[in-house]
């Protein structure tokens, strides 16, 4: 019997001479996506499933390995809940500069962040002569948010984030990915998450409205399941670019 054909779909994540497998065949209408939304949206969950729907190289900034070395060094201002220097992913960005032309597209998840770090991506991608098909904005109601977050627990090795109820980990308070010990972060409590949202929304109102300006941003609403959210996005996506190619 034929053995099984390895499909990783991150090389992104895996430092600048990694490699997706199966390498994609080069798409005539590649998706290069980025996706933003507040912290508990869902982002991560919803760059995972669009990253099995579309075969799109998948970019974040949870994982990472010593082939990478700008991750880590990015790894250690997440840890401490602090926003990435545009600096450093500008330097994330410039390494992975391979994943721009994967013959799939890419998907960009937690980046850019600041506006600065819009056009600094802006910036290479046209060195590159590439363009972004979209950004995805994911849409939630604050109240809604602080419901996600208190339920949310946080892998303590590689930052990979499940749900107590909408997500939960196949074994419970251990990583399905790393086998790391699962806990709630202090800013993922009520008290603290209406802070976090103050701050998201006055750090990316600019970001949004520079996307709005080049006609890419497209809202669409996190409610449901993961997997209704996805559909909903993929909807909003074929939409989008069938408009754009008549």
């Amino acid at each position: 019997m034929a053995a099984e054909l390895k499909s990783d779909r991150a090389a992104w994540l895996q430092g600048p001479s990694a490699r997706c497998e199966p390498s994609p065949e080069p798409s005539p209408h590649p998706w290069r996506i980025v996706l933003l939304g507040a912290p508990g949206v869902g982002k991560g969950t919803q760059a995972d499933l669009l990253n099995k729907r579309l075969r799109a190289c998948q970019a974040n900034g949870r994982s990472a390995c010593d082939l990478s070395p700008a991750m880590p060094a990015a790894l250690e201002y997440m840890r401490r809940g602090d926003l990435l220097p545009d600096s450093t992913v500008w330097d994330m960005m410039r390494e992975r500069s391979t994943c721009l032309h994967c013959g799939g597209g890419f998907i960009l998840e937690g980046f850019p962040r600041t506006l600065n770090q819009a056009h600094s991506l802006n910036e290479l991608m046209e060195n590159e002569g590439l363009e972004l098909t979209a950004v995805v904005n994911c849409e939630l109601p604050v109240v809604e948010i602080i419901a996600r977050l208190g339920g949310r627990q946080t892998c303590a090795q590689c930052k990979t984030v499940f749900h107590a109820t909408e997500r939960p980990s196949r074994v419970t308070g251990i990583c399905d990915r790393s086998g790391g010990k699962l806990f709630q972060r202090e800013d993922d409590r009520p008290e603290s998450t209406k802070i976090r949202m103050e701050v998201y929304e006055q750090s990316t109102a600019s970001l949004i409205e520079f996307y709005r300006s080049l006609g890419l941003l497209l809202p669409v609403a996190a409610r449901g399941t993961p997997e209704e959210i996805c559909e909903k996005t993929l909807v909003t996506l074929n939409s989008w670019c069938a408009q754009r190619r008549t």
